[in-house]
């Protein structure tokens, strides 16, 4: 459980190019980290895939933030 922020931060770093420095709890996938639609797409895949869980669209729609993100997967996993 505890490496979920790290494979979600190696996932935006590694896929994205986004500075490990710029990735903190409250930073906003499209206002602070820059990506648009498509590499958010992308990144959800990523992150289902990494986690083995499934993300719905309604959900994806909702994590706005990183500690959103991570959040959930904790979540997704736990519940698993």
């Amino acid at each position: 459980m505890q490496d979920i922020p790290q494979k979600v931060t190696r996932i935006l770093t590694d896929k994205l190019g986004i500075a490990e420095s710029e990735i903190t709890p409250e930073a906003n996938f499209v206002k602070d980290l820059g990506i648009d639609s498509l590499d958010y797409a992308e990144i959800v895949m990523e992150f289902e895939q990494t986690f083995d869980i499934r993300i719905p669209d309604d959900d994806a729609e909702k994590l706005q933030t990183y500690g959103q993100a991570v959040k959930y997967i904790q979540e997704k996993i736990s519940n698993k």
